[in-house]
């Protein structure tokens, strides 16, 4: 058995029916095809009450009734704002009421006397699609959660980097998502091997930066990564090493599409 045909024959039905005959020929069809939990109602002004506490799948309601009609519990079943998909499926023995039930928000009908055949397919697609509408109305809140986690934690990052920012750096450097560099202050394209000052160390033109560290650091902007406290050195045209302490970290905007990359660094030791 499907996962989704298990969660058909789980669904929660309410039958209502001022009559107790039909009832229990309802009752009996369900439980012989294999529904689980199906609960019986005589009383239509009850119907409303029992939906908002147990949120049925699927209720058979008769149209004919006596004190509140069939047509009265769909206009009251309305008020529920808890559930704006009416799971009903209308009993009736009258033709002419298919149409208007229809209308008045019932998503299928059965007619009476009782097909057993057409009862079960109808019950079986009727409870198919609200299954369905449910898992993706569970869905949608779940994605829904998800981007507001998420806001929530860019806008906390947001608020870390700024602190950090302000406590101290000595230059910042922002990119656009394609790796091109927007904003940029010290000498972070120097480190990254972008721009080599004329005046700097010549060995193989790297401005005597440290290979390794310098690869590492690429390879974490590229990978969107963030890094908190990287050590990153090099050696002066005069042979004394001069040290960065650098931090960064990816941009997303609130739907998460990536926006480019931002650090700050500090210098730990001036050159001799």
């Amino acid at each position: 058995m499907s996962e989704i045909e298990a969660d058909i024959l789980d669904a929660r039905i309410l039958v209502v029916d001022d009559q107790e005959a039909n009832l229990r020929l309802l009752e009996r069809l369900l439980g012989e095809a294999g529904y689980r939990n199906v609960r019986t109602c005589a009383d239509p002004g009850a119907v409303c009450a029992l939906h908002r506490a147990n949120a049925y799948d699927l209720i058979l309601l008769d149209l004919q009734m006596p004190g509140m009609d069939g047509f009265q519990v769909m206009e009251a079943l309305k008020t529920n704002d808890a559930d704006a998909w009416l799971p009903v499926i209308v009993l009736t023995a009258q033709p002419g009421h298919k149409l208007r039930a229809l209308q008045a928000g019932a998503k299928d009908f059965i007619s009476k006397p009782f097909d057993i055949v057409e009862a079960k397919t109808r019950i079986h697609h009727m409870l198919e699609v609200r299954l369905l509408y449910r898992r993706l109305a569970d869905h949608a809140r779940t994605l829904e959660q998800a981007v507001a986690e998420r806001t929530a934690e860019l806008r906390e990052s947001e608020a870390r980097f700024r602190s950090l920012t302000e406590l101290a750096s000595d230059w910042y450097w922002e990119q656009d998502a394609d790796g091109n560099f927007t904003r940029v202050s010290g000498p972070v394209l120097e480190m990254l091997g972008l721009q080599v000052d004329a005046g700097a160390h010549a060995v193989g033109g790297d401005g005597g930066w440290d290979a390794a560290e310098r690869a590492e650091l690429q390879a974490r902007i590229l990978a969107r990564r963030p890094f908190l406290d990287f050590n990153f050195s090099r050696v002066t045209p005069d042979g004394a090493r001069q040290t960065f302490r650098v931090s960064g970290e990816p941009m997303f905007d609130h739907t998460c599409r990536f926006l480019g990359y931002r650090g700050i660094g500090i210098e730990m030791s001036a050159p001799h």
